[in-house]
């Protein structure tokens, strides 16, 4: 029999004291057995007469962080998955028809199923903790929260702050919470359980109106008002998704019926929606992403190892400033910004403030906690304070000599421990080791820009790093709140190297006549956040022109960059940054600068429709994924779909490029690969793929058991 995750206490004052306490488990998590586990605390409340009912967690940071993604991992069938819906429905409505008021406790995390539990009480009490935060964040599983969540929530905030949580996945701190009628009152934690059973003593609480502003109140309060508001959720929606992602549409419909329905009905409504997502494929490719980045989290453990408590920068340049945030904010560790200039210095510290400022003015951060952490900044031009970090992150421009130069430098004034973390985008980090004293120190940390919001970062050891060097600098990534994969120490590593091919051939389709907004569409459409020619206005025209010569030289002909591209690096068009790229940039709202065409010797000539030209970009990335993966850069097919999806965009519901190729099958990839092949060699199939044609493999073994732990669906970022 499964032992209860409720404690039942009753106090002097008649009030019961519910603990909820998954047994073995860091974090409680909601489980199909909470149903039948609830029942029978309300029957033993019932049986001693409560005046009231307290659920407070026994865990030290999280109330319930969400429901285990597991039990809708193994729900087999539409019903299985309604069941679940419905069981949790009807044990909240038991909940919430007590004689006797019910209050939920919380401390730490309150997400998903979790925030649900606590909506069905009368009364939320919250704590003012930092950890402390509420959300429903089940749109990034590709779901719907579907215990009562579209229905309660709109009615205690507001149908549109309802709609944009549950839109965006959005968490809420214990302030904001408090100003938007989410929870009752917001107090220290030293005295969350006194206040929540003064709650409990106060009587049922009665239905209020939401805290929102007269023109909000006006516009929810009648049905031509509510028309307007779901009408443009819709649209936006249909603008960000592309259609790819059903749930937000079912999340506006649920809602919808929340307010326009019986009860019963909109319930259904929810139930519905949330079995058909947990059943449809994009729901279970976004899940595939989430458990794959849970597994990661447990690899590469560097327990044993020196902590990494101080780090030095070096560079103040764009890069260098985002890694000095996610170091010293992120991370919270003292950091020092090493430049020529005291100019990149201050650019650096800038760089920080403006992103807290913009936090402390949406009154996130106080003025105090914006200086504490401005604090954790240091300058210098010289090695002065290297003694003391344990690791030293390089930042400046692609120049063999001055890495060398500088391990060196690092080597000679930092401690015998102290790692050397080379922030480079294609050179090889065994050249950048090839002087060094302690090679086995030495290492690369590719970050992607902008760094704060990328969330990706590729670790690249070559052959004499240490695993002690490989784990440590896993750790720290993972502490910048950074998904680490380890690749191999060749040409372009993993992602600019997929990346390549697929942007040479958006030029090719360009040169051969093919227009620019027709590429970049043809793109976003398949599913990717931007097009390949706005990515290269983005990164630089004149960054992937010195990337393009060291895949060329290490890798091969199929990466050899259109030569009229060098006619826009002569002209200064670098893209967003010069203003002037592909796209013009000097207005507003940007536009296809036509000049471009004559500039690289174009005729427009379109001749391919926007999914031809997706599927022949698409396939080289495939392709080179393949290769990859075949020559060891990555060492598995699961960190090859994290770094596409992280790194560079690739449609997360399709699941990765391995995911995606699984889905239409090697021989399809091959066939068509192979057809291309005839007018341009680069598209000639990995050997990877031709064999696995022939053998009718896959790159994820169907048969292999999924790691059967609880896993809560607390995805989304607390910002």
């Amino acid at each position: 029999m499964t032992e209860s995750v409720f404690k039942f206490e009753l106090n002097d004052e008649q009030v019961g004291i519910v603990t909820i306490d998954v047994p073995g488990e860091k974090m409680n998590t909601l489980r199909a057995s909470f149903a039948a586990q609830l029942d029978e605390v309300i029957k033993t409340a019932n049986e001693n007469k409560v005046k009231g009912l307290v659920f407070v967690s026994a865990k030290p940071d999280n109330f319930i962080a969400g429901a285990d993604i597991n039990m809708l991992d193994n729900a087999n069938s539409h019903e299985e998955a309604l069941a679940l819906s419905t069981t949790c429905h009807d044990a909240f409505f038991e909940l919430a028809k007590l004689p006797y008021p019910t209050v939920a406790a919380i401390h730490g995390a309150a997400l998903g199923g979790g925030l649900e539990f606590a909506l069905a009480c009368d009364y939320r009490v919250c704590s003012d903790s930092d950890i402390t935060k509420m959300g429903l964040p089940e749109v990034q599983l590709g779901l719907l929260p579907g215990g009562g969540g579209t229905q309660r929530l709109p009615k205690l905030v507001g149908i549109q702050k309802a709609l944009e949580w549950m839109l965006t996945g959005k968490q809420v701190r214990a302030k904001q919470a408090k100003k938007a009628g989410l929870v009752n009152e917001c107090v220290p934690q030293s005295i969350l359980l006194e206040v929540a059973i003064k709650f409990a003593l106060k009587g049922k609480a009665k239905a209020t109106k939401p805290q929102i502003d007269k023109m909000s109140a006006l516009l929810e309060s009648n049905p031509f008002g509510r028309n307007l508001i779901f009408k443009k959720a819709a649209e936006n929606v249909a603008k960000k998704t592309g259609g790819h992602y059903p749930a937000p549409e079912l999340i506006i419909k649920a809602v919808r019926a929340s307010v326009e329905l019986d009860t019963l009905k909109a319930y259904k409504t929810e139930a519905e929606g949330f079995a058909s997502l947990v059943m449809s494929e994009v729901s279970k490719q976004l899940r595939g992403i989430f458990f794959a980045t849970t597994q990661m989290k447990k690899e590469w453990r560097a327990d044993d190892a020196p902590s990494t408590n101080k780090v030095a920068v070096l560079g103040g340049g764009l890069m260098g400033a985002g890694i000095t945030h996610v170091s010293a904010i992120k991370a919270g560790v003292p950091t020092r910004v090493k430049d020529v200039a005291q100019q990149g210095i201050a650019g650096a510290m800038n760089y920080s403030y403006k992103i807290l400022d913009k936090k402390h003015k949406r009154r996130i951060l106080s003025k105090a906690e914006l200086q504490e952490q401005m604090n954790r900044i240091t300058g210098t031009t010289d090695y002065s304070g290297f003694k003391h970090v344990d690791m030293v992150i390089e930042a400046v421009f692609e120049d063999l000599k001055l890495k060398q130069a500088m391990v060196a430098d690092v080597e000679e004034n930092a401690q015998e421990h102290t790692i050397f973390a080379s922030n480079t985008s294609s050179l090889p980090i065994s050249q950048i080791a090839e002087q060094a004293q302690r090679p086995e120190n030495v290492i690369g940390l590719h970050y992607f820009s902008p760094v704060e919001k990328m969330p990706l970062v590729e670790i690249i050891p070559h052959e004499k790093t240490s695993e002690q060097t490989i784990a440590r600098t896993v750790s720290f990534a993972r502490k910048q709140g950074k998904t680490p994969i380890v690749v191999k120490d060749k040409a372009g590593f993993f992602v600019n190297r997929i990346l390549a091919p697929y942007v040479n051939e958006a030029a090719n389709l360009l040169l051969a006549g093919e227009p620019i907004e027709k590429i970049d569409k043809a793109l976003v459409e398949f599913g990717f956040p931007v097009g390949p020619l706005t990515l290269l206005d983005e990164v630089g025209i004149d960054i992937g022109s010195k990337i393009a010569p060291i895949l060329d030289a290490e890798l091969g002909e199929r990466f050899k960059a259109p030569d009229a591209f060098n006619r826009l690096i002569d002209s200064k068009r670098l893209g967003r940054k010069s203003g002037r790229g592909f796209y013009d940039y000097s207005k507003k709202d940007k536009k296809v600068d036509e000049s471009v065409y004559e500039l690289l010797g174009v005729t427009l000539a379109p001749k391919l429709n926007k999914e031809e030209i997706a599927e022949r970009c698409v396939m080289q990335m495939l392709n080179e994924a393949a290769r990859c993966l075949d020559e060891g850069i990555i060492s598995n097919a699961r960190d090859g779909d994290i770094g596409a999806i992280f790194g560079i965009g690739f449609p997360p519901f399709l699941g990765g490029p391995f995911s995606y190729m699984d889905k239409l099958g090697a021989s399809e990839v091959s066939s068509k690969l192979a057809t291309f092949s005839q007018y341009n060699s680069a598209f000639e199939p990995a050997p990877r793929l031709v064999q696995m044609a022939e053998n009718g493999a896959k790159f994820y073994d169907e048969a292999q058991e999924k790691a059967q732990e609880p896993v809560a669906d607390e995805t989304a970022d607390a910002e």
